[in-house]
């Protein structure tokens, strides 16, 4: 059923290009484990031991500040149609934002995106595949457009504004770094 190695192959790059939503867990030693959708098309993969995701401004920021402490995280696709699969990505990751030279260099591989707040990149040290039998088949129909709709109506200063009164602190209290080295 299931099967592990270091890298992806080209059978599951394919799958994943085709995928519209993953999921990404986070969790430091201590405190609130996080795992979050994403959707839209905020998923590239550099190369089969690395992988480079667009986080989007919302109500929290977990990720971040989990990756501060601990650089673990795991991303989940799973085959909503078609062949049953789930696959698992696990890895260490690293946060980058608008004042990051990392960010100039990579953000043109996204389209554009009102609200793109971090660039999270992670390099895999394990590819996981598991049967997917129990996941449900379901019909995919459109994108919802509503972030995009929402961050657009903020604008850059309504986001940042927005940003300092939810992005700054994860559930359990301790800063996300969004804000750091800014004047």
């Amino acid at each position: 059923m299931g099967k592990r190695q270091e890298i992806l192959d080209s059978t599951q790059i394919d799958f994943i290009t085709r995928q519209k939503i993953f999921f990404v867990a986070t969790a430091m030693s201590d405190g609130s484990i996080n795992l979050s959708p994403k959707g839209m098309d905020s998923f590239r993969i550099i190369d089969d031991q690395k992988v480079l995701w667009l986080n989007l401004t919302g109500s929290g920021n977990e990720t971040a500040t989990h990756l501060q402490y601990d650089k673990r995280m795991t991303i989940m696709f799973c085959a909503f149609e078609g062949k049953p699969l789930i696959l698992r990505l696990y890895g260490k990751a690293k946060v980058f934002h608008e004042r990051d030279s990392f960010w100039k260099d990579h953000i043109g591989l996204f389209p554009e995106i009102a609200g793109s707040r971090q660039l999270i990149e992670m390099s895999i040290n394990l590819v996981q595949s598991s049967c997917g039998m129990g996941v449900p088949i379901m019909e995919y129909k459109e994108e919802r457009n509503l972030l995009n709709v929402w961050a657009e109506k903020k604008g850059k200063d309504g986001l940042i504004e927005y940003m300092g009164m939810k992005n700054t602190y994860s559930l359990d209290g301790l800063p996300t770094g969004i804000f750091d080295g800014l004047p």
